[in-house]
């Protein structure tokens, strides 16, 4: 197992750096970089307008004096017009801020170097560096991703394994009538739902609106921290949790349904065996391996994809909107340095997954399959 796991350690770097590699390609040839975006900002705005859109740091490192200089060479208009065009000298400065006017090998050759350390650089447009961005709303997405893959856990796997006792009866079909349905509400729908319902919409006002914790979480001992701390994640996590039921309550159905139908169930039962010890000693071993082999995906796609929306709705800043709103503003920093963070979290946790499988069954050798 050990040489197994060095051999799938090893296997991440090229495996990381194809990813990287294809992503910074991508972005060469999309249109509507940094610097176009700055620019098409720039033109049509007034004097005022420009002077507060330098003092206010919105372009990391280019300066008020570039900035006014370029408002000087206007004809004398009171406003800015972009039918003037910006001077080149402007521009280029502008390309020197955020390193486009080097080569794209060069730069990514340097990207790499500057990532084999954890240093992601600068965010464009937040003057902070991108890892205290990450450290600083991850928190956010941690919370949710974990809680709402747990929950997922804790109910689709008991239900799916009593469903796979009870197949064809009425808590079979009437279940299967409401996972379908939960499966067919989005996310987002439900979260406004639940929102009208318990936040102060329109009937109950039970939950907070905004916020992973109250704005005197500081203040408050340590059980009303966690108290205050579930009070406002209760509704994102079932939010966020509502469509992954139905998958893997069927998944765990069927792989119970598989099982049991097989020769060594009946042997057992002609044994004498009680059903219970058939089911979670025999059964549970060989079905939850389709299950196990999941989790990685379920928590990927929670922590990254499914909480976009959902932290827009309920006000948390995590690394899902970041994420977003890096890719709509071009903040390329942020963009690869949670792309790289998170395919370094999705290969950890799929090796994990791995470990995880060998524990549940030791028959399982993934050395000797790779050796076929």
């Amino acid at each position: 197992m050990a040489a197994y796991i060095v051999r799938r350690l090893l296997l991440m770097v090229p495996t990381l750096f194809g990813i990287i590699l294809l992503n910074f390609l991508i972005v060469q040839i999309a249109p509507g970089g940094p610097v176009e975006q700055i620019i098409a900002k720039l033109q049509g705005m007034n004097v005022s307008a420009t002077q507060n859109f330098s003092g206010a740091g919105s372009v990391t490192g280019v300066g008020t004096q570039s900035l006014q200089k370029q408002m000087d060479m206007s004809s004398g208009a009171s406003a800015y017009r972009g039918a003037q065009g910006l001077d080149p000298a402007f521009i280029a400065s502008l390309r020197k801020q955020f390193g486009f006017d080097k080569p794209p090998g060069e730069r990514f050759v340097l990207m790499l170097k500057n990532y084999t350390t954890f240093n992601f650089g600068n965010s464009y447009f937040q003057n902070k560096k991108v890892t205290a961005l990450i450290l600083e709303k991850l928190p956010v997405s941690i919370s949710l991703g974990l809680w709402s893959t747990l929950l997922i856990y804790l109910v689709s796997i008991p239900l799916g394994i009593k469903k796979a006792v009870k197949d064809g009866s009425k808590f079979d079909v009437w279940t299967s009538g409401a996972i379908v349905a939960g499966y067919a509400i989005p996310g987002f729908l439900f979260a406004i739902f639940l929102i009208v319902l318990f936040a102060g919409g329109q009937y109950l006002q039970i939950f907070p609106l905004r916020g992973i914790v109250s704005d005197n979480w500081a203040s408050l001992d340590w059980p009303h921290r966690i108290l205050d701390y579930f009070w406002h994640i209760t509704l994102p996590v079932i939010s966020l949790s509502i469509s992954g039921f139905a998958g893997l309550t069927i998944l765990t159905k069927n792989s119970f349904l598989e099982e049991i139908n097989k020769q060594y169930v009946l042997t057992a039962r002609a044994k004498g065996l009680t059903e219970n010890r058939i089911l979670y000693k025999h059964v549970f071993r060989n079905a939850m391996l389709i299950v196990i082999s999941g989790f990685p995906m379920a928590l990927m796609s929670v922590f990254l994809t499914g909480s976009v929306l959902i932290e827009t709705i309920f006000s948390l800043d995590g690394i899902g909107l970041l994420g977003y709103t890096s890719a709509v503003d071009r903040d390329y920093p942020v963009m690869f340095g949670t792309l790289y963070i998170f395919t370094l979290i999705g290969f950890l946790i799929k090796l994990i997954s791995d470990l995880t499988m060998t524990l549940v069954d030791p028959r399982i050798d993934f050395e000797a399959q790779e050796a076929r």
